[in-house]
């Protein structure tokens, strides 16, 4: 197998050269790679482009889906969506697309308000409402409902180890029980278009707090509603996501669904981290920990019985 080429600077300089007439000076537009995020080759084009590059064929595969996937759910949705001023090959077999920036910072950078909360919860209402059978035609796949209890057990033995690194109360997954999880099983014949990556980096927040746009959806599947209810979990809290899934028309099964998977995530992430299975950066993981471990009111004054009642 071919090795992908490395892309520098003068890479992407001479071929925003030929797509960008503000490059058509002998220096070219300035150009910087984006930190967040490692999948794709990413990098800042000016103020007003990003360009992104598949790094082998696969990804290739999925970005041309994601453009096409772009434009079927942006009808659909109260926050912009990127939209590709340019795409093809960057080097034989491997795709590239360079997107119009949505202006704003991640939800690393801007704390979400009230009125981005209802923003969170027009996006997973749009997502609810993209025509499954269209999604499909593009290629989208279907995934089942991960097992909670499976996740659980995972958690229970992560959690001891984090317990020994004085990193984490093992106590708190006693919450959840087997029959707890047993109780939050995903519904198989509940599928709408899931983002499937919604992490605080793929979430454009203005200053204001509002919610301006979603970002990279090049791992958006057919499934569980409550893989996107646990992105925003890590990206946001678990309050402001449980109130913008119930905004959504979401009940207290899917909330709490999601409320656990992220913490359940987020307890095996870090203990990969520390054990070194993961590189993903440390203090993001102890505050995605947090986030996801905040109390809310929701599970208080829900009996688990309430929940496996709901459809």
């Amino acid at each position: 197998m071919t090795q992908a080429p490395t892309p520098t600077a003068d890479t992407v300089r001479r071929l925003v050269r030929t797509l960008l007439e503000e490059g058509g000076g002998t220096a070219g537009p300035a150009v910087r790679p984006v930190t967040e995020g490692g999948e794709h080759s990413t990098w800042w084009v000016g103020t007003r482009h990003v360009l992104r590059l598949a790094p082998d064929r696969e990804a290739t595969a999925r970005q041309r889906r994601e453009l096409r996937l772009r434009d079927l759910v942006r009808p659909h949705l109260p926050v912009a969506v990127p939209a590709s001023a340019a795409h093809g090959e960057w080097a034989p077999g491997l795709g590239y697309t360079l997107d119009t920036a949505i202006p704003g910072g991640s939800a690393e950078e801007h704390d979400v308000s009230a009125v981005g909360e209802a923003d969170l919860a027009g996006l997973l209402t749009g997502l609810r409402a993209v025509p499954v059978r269209q999604a499909e035609a593009l290629g989208v796949p279907r995934t089942a409902p991960r097992s909670l209890e499976a996740l659980r057990r995972m958690a229970v033995h992560a959690a001891e180890r984090l317990a020994a690194a004085d990193e984490f109360d093992a106590a708190r997954l006693h919450q959840l029980t087997p029959p707890g999880a047993a109780q939050l099983t995903g519904q198989s014949g509940t599928v709408v278009l899931v983002h499937h990556d919604l992490k605080g980096e793929h979430l454009v927040v203005g200053a204001d707090g509002r919610v301006r746009g979603v970002l990279d959806w090049t791992d958006a599947v057919l499934g569980d509603p409550a893989e996107d209810i646990a992105g925003l979990v890590l990206a946001v809290g678990s309050g402001a996501a449980v109130r913008a899934a119930t905004l959504a028309g979401y009940g207290v099964r899917p909330c709490l669904r999601g409320l656990w998977l992220a913490r359940c995530d987020t307890v095996v992430r870090l203990t990969d981290r520390l054990e070194g299975r993961d590189d993903s950066p440390l203090p993001l993981l102890r505050t995605q920990l947090e986030r996801s471990w905040e109390p809310i009111l929701l599970e208080r004054l829900t009996d688990f019985r309430e929940a496996e009642q709901e459809p």
